[in-house]
C-alpha cells in the first residue's frame, strides 16, 4: 500500500512496521485515518508474510487521539432524534471494530509510545500485545475533558491492564498517567530513554518474535486472549483443543536443532488467506 496518507508502511525480516506520519496534526485519527488503519490490517491479515506488527509515530506526540472532523457528520451526531443516535451507535461500533483488528490479528502487535498518547489513542493502545514507553510518554482518557464517555475500547480493556481505582482515577479525572507510572502497574513492559531507543527496543522484540514458529505464536495469542476472558477450567480444555489442532513435530525439531546448532530455525509460514475479505 504505497498511496497512504496517514501512515507508512515498511517490511523488514518478517517485521512490519506502521508508523503514523501525521505529525503536524499530532497523528490525530480522522476518517482517512480509520479507513486506512483498516485496510492495512485487514491485507497483514490476509497476507500471512509479517510475524509481527510494530506500531509506532511521529512528530511530538504519538497520538492526540479523535480528529473532531470523525464526527463532522449532522446525522451522526445527532442526538435530537432517534435515527440519529442509532447513527452515533453504528459510527462507534466501526470504530470500535477496527481497534479490535489489532487483538484479532494473527500475529501480535507492539506499540512504541512516545509523547502523550491521548483519547483515542488509548483505545488503540490497550487493543495491542505489548506496550514500549519514552520516558516522557504519558497517557490520558482525554474523553472526560471534553464532557465525553471514552467509547472506543478503553473502559472495556484498561481494567485487564491496570488495577480498577487507577483506572477509574483516570477516567474520571482525565489525569495524565506517566510512563513511570505506566511501568510500575504494568500496562507498558519498558520505559527507554527516547523515542528512538523505543523503537528499536519494540523492533527488537518484534524480530525476536518473528524467529520463533508462527503457528505456535498464533497459538499462544489465542490462548492468551481466551485465559484472559474465560475460567482456569474453561481456558485449560481450551488449551487441549488448541494444541491437538496445532501440534507439529517438525516445529519442535527444527527449534531443538537450531538452538543447537546456534543457527536461525527456518519455519513455515502461516498461510495467505485467499479469497478472504474481512476478519473481526
Amino acid at each position: 500500500m504505497n498511496d497512504l496518507k496517514c501512515f507508512s508502511l515498511t517490511t523488514e525480516g518478517h517485521v512490519a512496521h506502521l508508523v503514523m506520519n501525521r505529525p503536524e496534526a499530532m497523528n490525530t485519527m480522522h476518517p482517512t485515518f480509520w479507513r486506512e488503519l483498516h485496510e492495512v490490517l485487514t491485507d497483514i491479515h490476509k497476507a500471512g508474510t509479517a510475524r509481527a506488527l510494530v506500531i509506532s509515530s511521529t512528530g511530538k506526540h504519538f497520538s492526540a487521539g479523535m480528529d473532531l472532523q470523525t464526527f463532522g457528520s449532522a446525522i451522526s451526531m445527532d442526538d435530537s432524534s432517534a435515527e440519529g443516535r442509532s447513527a452515533v451507535y453504528d459510527l462507534l461500533t466501526d470504530m470500535q471494530h477496527t481497534f479490535t483488528l489489532l487483538e484479532e490479528l494473527r500475529i501480535p502487535v507492539i506499540a512504541a509510545i512516545h509523547g502523550g498518547c491521548i483519547g483515542g489513542a488509548v483505545d488503540m493502545v490497550t487493543a495491542c500485545c505489548m506496550r514500549y514507553a519514552s520516558a516522557d510518554a504519558f497517557f490520558c482518557i482525554q474523553e472526560i475533558n471534553i464532557g465525553m464517555v471514552a467509547d472506543v475500547g478503553t473502559l472495556q480493556r484498561l481494567p485487564k491492564l491496570l488495577p480498577m481505582a487507577l483506572v477509574k482515577e483516570l477516567a474520571y479525572t482525565g489525569r495524565r498517567l506517566s510512563a513511570d507510572k505506566a511501568l510500575a502497574h504494568g500496562l507498558v513492559n519498558e520505559v527507554l530513554p527516547t523515542h528512538e531507543a523505543t523503537v528499536a527496543a519494540a523492533l527488537q522484540a518484534a524480530k525476536e518474535i518473528a524467529s520463533k514458529p508462527p503457528v505456535a505464536i498464533w497459538g499462544t495469542k489465542q490462548v492468551l486472549h481466551y485465559a484472559r476472558d474465560h475460567s482456569t477450567e474453561d481456558s485449560l480444555r481450551h488449551m487441549g483443543w488448541l494444541q491437538g489442532a496445532i501440534w507439529s513435530n517438525a516445529n519442535v525439531r527444527e527449534a531443538i536443532s537450531a538452538m543447537q546448532q546456534k543457527r536461525e530455525a527456518n519455519f513455515a509460514p502461516l498461510p495467505a488467506l485467499k479469497g478472504f475479505r474481512e476478519f473481526g
